[in-house]
């Protein structure tokens, strides 16, 4: 861990450090877990490692469509190098299916297919619960202008294709999913690009077949196995032939 590198951030389930040169930022993955605005909170040994790994191999393949993100490179197992940007203080969700707040929202049972996919946008402030806020708040409190909420929600919509073709030909459902985005600035032109991270933490994913869910509800519901589940996910994703030792242990 970069321990003699200066901490910019520190996030529930990563933490960000000054990078080797300007503009850039060292984003290492923990495997702290929380839940219910951090009320429940575990360590899931080898988590932070398989978040890496999955987030490193969307982030690259994003990248190959033409979707700009702010992956460098993987540097170890829990480190990325990755471009600074000016964070934008929103949470975009994706949503597939209904789950989690939406089935509560509006009744609605878990995994009914929606009509069509559905972005909501959050203001990303823990203090507050991270409310939900319409494009009317986003714009009238500044947070993002009506060009950069369009370019996140025409991002959001390629990246849900591309994510749920990947999960799917290999037998994962991809219900909904958190995105965040931020502006990466070159002279006074800033370009809205994809941040933080896609891993079984942001994402809620459901085994096609037997509908078992294999992300982060497992450690909310405490239906147990989380990192197998974690590591299940990578496993068919076909990037974790080599896991490390640090996974073996499993959940004691």
């Amino acid at each position: 861990m970069s321990t003699r590198r200066k901490k910019i951030y520190e996030g529930k389930g990563k933490i960000l450090f000054e990078g080797p040169e300007p503009g850039t930022l060292i984003q290492y993955f923990k495997d702290d877990t929380t839940a219910f605005n951090s009320e429940k909170k575990a360590v899931l040994e080898g988590k932070g490692v398989i978040n890496n790994r999955i987030s490193e191999y969307f982030m690259t393949r994003l990248n190959t469509i033409g979707i700009q993100n702010h992956f460098i490179r993987r540097l170890n197992l829990r480190e990325q190098l990755i471009r600074e940007l000016e964070i934008i203080p929103l949470q975009v969700v994706v949503r597939n299916a209904a789950a989690g707040s939406l089935s509560n929202r509006f009744g609605l049972p878990e995994g009914q297919a929606l009509p069509r996919s559905i972005i909501e946008f959050y203001l990303k402030d823990d203090k507050l619960s991270n409310p939900m806020v319409t494009e009317e708040h986003i714009t009238a409190f500044n947070w993002a202008n009506t060009q950069e909420i369009d370019d996140m929600m025409a991002l959001s919509l390629r990246i849900n294709d591309f994510m749920s073709g990947a999960f799917g030909a290999v037998g994962i459902t991809l219900i909904d999913f958190k995105l965040e985005f931020g502006r990466l600035w070159e002279n006074d032109f800033s370009r809205v690009v994809l941040a933080d991270e896609i891993s079984p933490d942001t994402c809620r994913l459901w085994e096609s077949q037997t509908l078992e869910k294999m992300d982060k509800d497992r450690f909310r519901r405490d239906l147990g196995d989380v990192i197998e589940n974690y590591t299940e996910v990578a496993r068919r994703l076909g990037i974790m032939k080599e896991m490390p030792t640090v996974i073996q242990g499993g959940l004691h």
